[in-house]
């Protein structure tokens, strides 16, 4: 059976579908002499070597579930996990905004431009941002305008700018507004030293006013077409090319963004339960790992030093900037930090729920590492420990999950500011909870602390 992929349904040109759990895109009849030009004129070719696009077969068109609009059926390039912007660090923004910049500008080249700069264009594929829309290429016109200037200034120039000026956390936005942040709004939040930069004044500022005052006016094309020229055309790209790079956010100091440093951790318990951890991961041999609270991947790399595509999540964005950072120093390709708070998960958005799917849908991992995790659920966000086990239960079969008991400093520096309210917050309570929803496989102390690692397989249920 076909299914189309939800969330790929308003470009024209062509859609996302399934057939027999294997990824296809459809090419339209309406698509067919930009995707001929794409092809023949070395484009494709040129963005493929470089790793910049993902490639693809073109495969039989019987395959495809609208056959009246087929024109061809490609089979692409698998991308391991599908992330979204407002999951992403700062880094990963501002590299996926080059990325974009530089094909627009390479495309000029081959006679083609791009027709949408959507941050969800990107995904991040063995260790690099990477283009996965192979129907985002459109000939290029003699006078006419980029047509994607608005859609990138709101998707990647807009978020940016308030992450540098305003606040890193700010990206968040981007999970309200799906279609970009609208310019007016980025205009007023912005502080005023941000007028007298011409990257920002040009591209936020004054492009907000111009939208507010063509809103309701008609606009003659061909007068508009007659005035870019495609040296002009090259002259913004380069212009949004180097207000991109200028773009750097002061340090990033969080909360947890040194916990290796201030665990209570000796180095002897540190190593031993790295050693735990990794006779765990060989018992249940995944292919697919996601860390949660995943901190700057220490742990996730026991995973994806093995070559298992690792997921590092966590809520803290100066620990994922470290933690992608130590990815691009290192050429890591296993492993992918990502921004997400455990407490309020990407949820599932877009047209009818249904256009970026909620991290849950993006799911099931083989494994989850849950380490040194509970009690900031437990404790500090008082999630029940069923629903806890409930939450992981859904994620994955395996599960290795770390119990750090009331005696913990780290416990006891959450209990500092409340009342323990927590009576069933014991090794037994933990237990019982979990164990109505997981086999409890392994269980082993870390040496020279109270903590303890678990192993755990997730029950049939009924």
């Amino acid at each position: 059976m076909n299914k189309r992929v939800l969330g790929s349904f308003r470009d024209p040109s062509g859609f996302l579908f399934l057939k027999d759990n294997i990824l296809y895109r459809q090419v339209n009849n309406a698509y067919k002499h930009d995707y001929e030009q794409l092809i023949t004129s070395g484009l494709y070719e040129r963005l493929t070597k470089s790793k910049a696009m993902v490639s693809h077969v073109e495969d039989e068109i019987h395959l495809s579930p609208e056959p009246d609009l087929v024109y061809k059926v490609i089979k692409p390039e698998i991308i391991d996990f599908i992330s979204y912007p407002y999951e992403w660090c700062f880094s990963q923004l501002k590299e996926a905004a080059l990325l974009t910049l530089a094909i627009a500008k390479r495309s000029l080249k081959y006679g083609m431009t791009l027709k949408d700069a959507s941050a969800y264009n990107v995904q991040f594929h063995n260790g690099r941002a990477i283009f996965i829309d192979s129907l985002s290429f459109k000939a290029y016109k003699e006078g006419e305008p980029w047509v994607a200037y608005k859609q990138f200034c709101q998707h990647f120039l807009a978020p940016l700018s308030l992450m540098v000026y305003r606040d890193i956390r700010l990206n968040k936005l981007l999970q309200i507004y799906i279609d970009g942040l609208p310019l007016d709004l980025t205009s007023k939040l912005l502080p005023f030293k941000t007028k007298l930069n011409f990257g920002t004044l040009s591209h936020i500022h004054l492009h907000a006013k111009s939208q507010a005052r063509y809103a309701n006016q008609p606009i003659d094309k061909d007068e508009l077409q007659a005035s870019i020229s495609l040296t002009a055309h090259e002259r913004l790209l380069e212009n949004l090319i180097s207000t991109v790079k200028a773009l750097h956010p002061k340090k990033i100091q969080m909360e947890w963004t040194e916990y290796y440093q201030n665990t209570n951790y000796s180095s002897q318990a540190f190593e031993t339960k790295k050693h735990i951890i990794s006779s765990f991961i060989s018992q249940t041999n995944p292919k697919t790992v996601w860390d949660l609270g995943a901190n700057t991947g220490e742990f996730s790399r026991i995973a994806s030093d093995q070559g298992i595509m690792t997921v590092a999540f966590d809520i803290d964005p100066g620990a994922v900037t470290q933690n992608y950072k130590i990815l691009k120093e290192k050429k890591e390709k296993y492993i992918l930090p990502l921004i997400m708070d455990l407490t309020n998960p990407s949820p599932s958005i877009g047209w009818c729920h249904q256009e970026r799917s909620s991290l849950i849908g993006r799911g099931p991992a083989d494994l989850v590492l849950a380490l040194a995790l509970i009690h900031h659920l437990a404790i500090s966000n008082n999630v029940p420990l069923i629903s806890v086990a409930d939450f992981l239960a859904r994620l994955s079969q395996f599960l290795i999950i770390e119990f750090v008991p009331k005696s913990d400093s780290q416990v006891k520096r959450l209990l500092l500011t409340r009342e323990d309210i927590f009576s069933n917050y014991s090794e037994k309570g933990f237990e019982e909870a979990f164990s109505q929803l997981y086999k409890i496989l392994d269980k082993r102390n870390v040496d020279s602390s109270e903590r303890i690692l678990y192993l755990m397989e997730k029950k049939i249920r009924g």
